[in-house]
């Protein structure tokens, strides 16, 4: 049963296991784990059951897809008909969304199971997964050790073996670094291929969905049932989506990859070595390097930390205790509803954005700070444009270390803001962009990030897949689990 995706769907089509079973294996380690590493806000045991024999009937009557009954989790950022999506927010903690997201139902309709919601950071709003109203998950590598955020739940899960894959939302890195800080595959992909509609805003011009998973080979079988055009979010693009996993075998011989100069100056020993073998790994493949300059790549957090708030501060406006969500109790009056309802409902992490958000957007700052931010942004996406005339695809670390002790930073913003150094660009220019495992300081994984052009996800599967089959980094497995 500790296998991946794309094992267990052979195992599934060749009859070894049913759905059922492999629904009941990972709702019983859910049982037995979770609640040590509190990956999941709600288990639907009960509507996974009834899916997985669902899938089991599909299948006897051959009609199944690769993905049929295949148990996953979705992170609790995706509205699920009838079942709680609470953003892991005091504020959002007894909703009930009417109906599903775009997300959920194409990977219903592809048939998998959904185990339950995964935690993360409240509303998305961090690096660690320490700001959940439903407490911090904990990293299986090492429990007194962070997994990363928002999508910390998720990734957390798949590497636990708690789910076969995830789902993610990746706003400034929020799948790609807790893919790093727990040892699994996690891809971003271009901004509009995965519909938001259904996916709880936090930043509407950076926020998009993905996939977690421990191959490259997994994320693409889901990214294939994840991706495509939906007329009702404004920002999907109407592309054809090519099988991911048709070219995942492809020869990368004679591929260009460009490796910033700007990403590697300063960076920690034990991450530049792995990269450094990666690098040697890929020569062997037959592909070359070429050291490029991406000089805006160093104004991508000030960029970014006043765009995203200040999307943040216009997205949660809508709650305000009158229609749903958190109320506060016996209020005296309107404002004084809409006071205590969002201060009680909100953590300190979302309370500290909507107040940047809020006063960048504020009359007399919004040329000085928002609308510079913007022009800021247009420099990051052009050098990525021009790099890309040079080059295929772009290797670079994930993170600045591998995961570090809960409480470190937590008293320090600024620190912690300075954990997704190397992905917010990707998330401001609108790029795809993957993490993948690449080796270990002692215990503790660490990521590499490749970023690709625009659309181009089934190059960077591709990439990111060659290395995993001359590798095993993605096999390994936390002690104990």
């Amino acid at each position: 049963m500790f296998k991946t995706i794309a094992e267990l769907s052979q195992e599934l089509q060749s009859k070894k296991i049913s759905s059922l079973e492999l629904t009941q294996f990972y709702l019983k380690r859910i049982q037995e784990l979770d609640k040590d590493l509190n990956c999941f806000i709600t288990v639907t045991e009960e509507a996974a059951l009834a899916a997985a024999k669902a899938a089991d009937e599909k299948r006897a009557a051959g009609q199944a897809g690769r993905l049929t009954g295949i148990p996953i989790a979705q992170k609790d950022i995706f509205c699920t008909k009838g079942v709680k999506t609470t953003c892991a927010s005091q504020m959002l903690h007894n909703f009930i969304a009417p109906y599903d997201a775009t997300v959920v139902k194409n990977l219903k309709q592809a048939g998998t199971v959904m185990l339950g919601k995964t935690n993360m950071d409240e509303f998305a709003m961090g690096s660690s997964n320490e700001n959940s109203h439903f407490g911090p998950v904990k990293n299986p590598w090492d429990k007194e050790r962070v997994p990363g955020g928002s999508s910390g739940g998720s990734a957390a899960a798949v590497a636990a073996f708690l789910a076969a894959g995830a789902t993610g939302t990746d706003t400034g890195g929020s799948i790609r670094q807790p893919a790093a800080l727990c040892g699994i595959t996690g891809i971003k992909p271009t901004y509009g291929r995965v519909s938001r509609y259904g996916m709880i805003a936090f930043a509407s011009s950076l926020d998009q969905g993905g996939p977690l998973a421990r191959s490259a080979e997994d994320a693409a079988l889901l990214l294939n049932a994840m991706s495509g055009f939906d007329e009702r979010d404004s920002t999907s693009v109407d592309l054809p989506v090519p099988d991911y996993t048709a070219t995942l075998n492809d020869s990368i011989k004679g591929l260009r990859i460009g490796l910033p100069k700007e990403y590697f100056a300063g960076l920690n020993s034990e991450i530049a070595q792995r990269l450094e073998a990666a690098r040697h790994e890929y020569e062997k493949l037959g592909a070359q390097f070429k050291e490029i300059s991406l000089p805006a790549m160093q104004l991508s957090i000030p960029a970014y930390y006043v765009i995203a708030p200040a999307e943040c501060s216009s997205n949660l406006a809508r709650y305000d205790g009158v229609r749903y969500g958190y109320r506060c109790p016996e209020p005296q009056n309107l404002e004084d509803l809409y006071k205590r309802t969002r201060s009680d409902g909100f953590g300190n992490e979302v309370k500290r954005r909507i107040m940047i958000g809020t006063y960048v957007l504020s009359a007399g700052y919004y040329d000085a700070y928002y609308l510079k931010a913007q022009k800021l942004r247009r420099l990051i996406r052009d050098d990525f444009v021009r790099a890309f005339k040079e080059v295929d695809v772009i290797l670079s670390p994930t993170t600045p270390s591998p995961a570090f002790p809960f409480g470190e930073k937590t008293n320090d913003p600024i620190s912690m803001y300075l954990s997704d150094i190397y992905t917010l660009a990707v998330n401001l220019a609108g790029l795809p962009g993957i993490s993948i495992p690449a080796g270990f300081n002692n215990h503790l994984p660490i990521g590499m990030q490749l970023i690709g052009n625009y659309f181009e996800e089934a190059r960077l599967l591709n990439v990111a897949h060659v290395y995993q089959t001359v590798t095993d980094w993605h096999t390994r497995k936390p002690t104990g689990i």
